[in-house]
């Protein structure tokens, strides 16, 4: 989808994060913003060009997740919207004690190479996210390479600042 960033210029991708290291996106430059951007996700091959494919696999792995899984998202999640053939899935995830709700969204974006899903994970309020939005998508990544994606998670080793603040790695 086509966004207006701060400056107001148009851009292809998904909201972009801000400066809170509380937020992962894939479209977010990664020259611009390398504590933010992480790799998208690429189906494999043998799925050719069938988003449908691709993305009721996708709405599988994230159906199984598993709420409380490293301490985070006790409170659960739901599927908010599945657009299979489009290739789009929204997700609201809750923390068990406070109720905060995150958001992660994967989409397959025009203007982006085939067979490749574009992620975002990110906290509504507060600043620091101590880990959440990092440990959902690895979490996510991981079943994903498990079936024979290439889904690479948040490295910490390249996103220091995002550890350091957040007191993890």
């Amino acid at each position: 989808s086509t966004r207006k960033d701060m400056a107001g210029e148009e851009y292809t991708g998904l909201k972009e994060c801000g400066p809170a290291p509380n937020c992962f996106c894939s479209t977010d430059n990664v020259l611009d913003d390398p504590e933010h951007n992480i790799p998208s996700w690429k189906w494999p091959k043998s799925f050719g060009g069938d988003t449908k494919r691709a993305f009721s696999e996708l709405e599988q792995v994230i159906s199984a997740y598993k709420p409380g899984q490293s301490n985070i998202d006790g409170g659960g999640f739901q599927i908010v919207t599945s657009d299979l053939d489009k290739g789009y899935i929204y997700v609201q995830f809750e923390a068990l004690k406070a109720g905060y709700i995150d958001d992660l969204e994967v989409a397959l974006i025009q203007g982006y190479d085939e067979g490749v899903v574009q992620v975002r994970s990110s906290s509504r309020v507060g600043y620091l996210d101590f880990g959440v939005n990092a440990k959902r998508i690895n979490f996510i990544a991981k079943a994903l390479s498990e079936k024979g994606w290439d889904a690479p998670g948040v490295d910490f080793a390249t996103h220091q600042d995002y550890a350091i603040q957040n007191s993890v790695a």
